[in-house]
């Protein structure tokens, strides 16, 4: 948890970065006011460190949770899908700036979900190495 925490921080932190930058069209690296308004969820609570069947199938309920409220934040950015990620080169309303600070937080969230999924993968195979044995 501390982790996911010091990484939004960091995120946070290389954001307000970015927005120094200056892209080729002079525009500066910083998110649309609408996207700006879009909540990235928090992490689901932490699976407890000697996690049993019920811890799991908890966190697991959170973690399904936790993507559906990480889809409806990419939804309301607009870029749902790859696809739609792609698009966004092509839209002329934005600058390159805008797109740049998209992309890092589309980045941002794939990596924060593929992080949560890590950490209940990891706790499962403990879960199932604490099994095997009984």
């Amino acid at each position: 948890m501390k982790k996911i925490i010091f990484t939004g921080l960091a995120l946070m932190v290389s954001m307000m970065a970015l927005a120094q930058d200056v892209m080729d069209d002079n525009s500066r690296v910083i998110l649309p006011l609408e996207v700006q308004q879009c909540n990235l969820p928090s992490a689901p609570p932490p699976i407890p460190e000697a996690a049993v069947k019920d811890d799991l199938l908890k966190a697991q309920k959170n973690i399904k949770k936790f993507q559906a409220e990480m889809l409806v934040y990419r939804t309301c950015m607009g870029v749902e899908t790859e696809e739609k990620l792609e698009m966004l080169k092509d839209n002329e309303e934005l600058t390159l700036g805008n797109v740049q600070a998209i992309y890092a937080a589309y980045d941002y969230s794939v990596s924060m979900e593929t992080r949560v999924a890590d950490i209940f993968n990891e706790a499962l195979r403990a879960y199932k190495a604490s099994q095997a044995g009984k």
